[in-house]
């Protein structure tokens, strides 16, 4: 069984991304701390919006440094049972008949996203339920990405085509698609 992981190139961006998250949190904790550091009795407006703001990266930060380092760890191994994925404690097996479609996210670009869009939900075998929310915050419930800087990917694809009854495979959303939904 062959396991599909990162290129050394998708590692090289994943960890340029991973950096580029890890300076906007640590910029975003600084802005908060000058930005609540005033003499007045109360904040101001201008105080406020800037915090809140500042709040939110801190918040979200961390969500966006799990996806990537749960992208840098991914490995996807086909089996006769159905697609293993692994990626930081993560074990699921998302069985053949399960899998209703591979579909192209971004064609527009040198090395494509794809995803796959499940039947059902998987993620209930994650046994640690902070691992389930976050593989699910990542990804979604009956969702789960063939990253565009994966080795081999048109390999993987092929095996996913050969192995799963996919329906056919739905084109890439349309941004004016998006905005009626």
């Amino acid at each position: 069984m062959t396991t599909y992981r990162l290129s050394p190139s998708g590692r090289r961006t994943t960890i340029v991304l991973l950096i580029g998250a890890l300076i906007i949190w640590a910029f975003a904790i600084w802005t908060l701390r000058s930005t609540l550091a005033t003499d007045a009795p109360s904040p101001t407006i201008g105080q406020i919006i800037p915090a809140l703001l500042m709040i939110v990266l801190i918040i979200a930060t961390p969500l966006v440094v799990w996806n990537l380092l749960e992208e840098w760890s991914a490995a996807y191994t086909p089996a006769d049972d159905g697609l293993r994925f692994t990626a930081l404690g993560i074990d699921l097996i998302y069985p053949w008949a399960g899998i209703a479609r591979l579909r192209a996210v971004d064609d527009d670009t040198d090395e494509p996203m794809h995803e796959l869009l499940f039947n059902a939900d998987y993620t209930s075998s994650i046994r640690n339920p902070l691992l389930r929310f976050l593989h699910a915050q990542a990804y979604g419930r009956t969702k789960l990405p063939i990253y565009a800087g994966l080795a081999e990917r048109d390999a993987l694809i092929a095996e996913i085509h050969r192995q799963a009854p996919l329906l056919e495979s739905a084109p890439a959303p349309s941004a004016s698609a998006e905005s009626r939904v």
